[in-house]
């Protein structure tokens, strides 16, 4: 992982695990959002007919990106994980991005991470590199 990428606080260094929270479940095109003042999730968008989120979206508890937001979490598991859902992970790898909203361009990275329990597919993935080159590219373009 590079090294200017900030890593969740809570991160047990040693096996890479710490939690996350599930905002979009994989598959959905509704986009939600957690709402620190109400503490619930909120309805933020929807995708274009024909698109869905490939990966379950999330966010690192306690952590801040440079867009003010929690870190950004993508997580593979076998099914879709609810929203609000807490769920133990993996670090293995990031995609490095960049956001810009009313002229000011962030870091806005999403730490790609597997599910630590209950993965019949992802259990033994380690690095970015064992989902393969195509699978990279289309989570890169998305």
């Amino acid at each position: 992982m590079p090294n200017a990428v900030k890593l969740p606080h809570k991160l047990d260094r040693k096996t890479m695990t710490c939690q996350a929270v599930i905002e979009t479940p994989k598959g959905a095109r509704s986009k939600f959002d957690y709402d620190e003042e109400s503490e619930l999730f909120r309805l933020a968008g929807l995708l274009p007919e024909g698109m869905s989120f490939p990966l379950d979206f999330g966010f690192f508890p306690s952590t801040k990106a440079q867009d003010g937001d929690p870190l950004d979490a993508l997580v593979l598991h076998d099914e879709p994980i609810p929203t609000a859902a807490l769920v133990a992970v993996r670090l293995i790898g990031v995609i490095e991005a960049d956001q810009t909203e009313q002229g000011n361009t962030v870091r806005n990275d999403r730490l790609l991470a597997v599910t630590t329990c209950c993965s019949h597919q992802y259990e033994q993935v380690t690095e970015v590199e064992q989902l393969g080159k195509m699978f990279v590219d289309h989570l890169t373009k998305f």
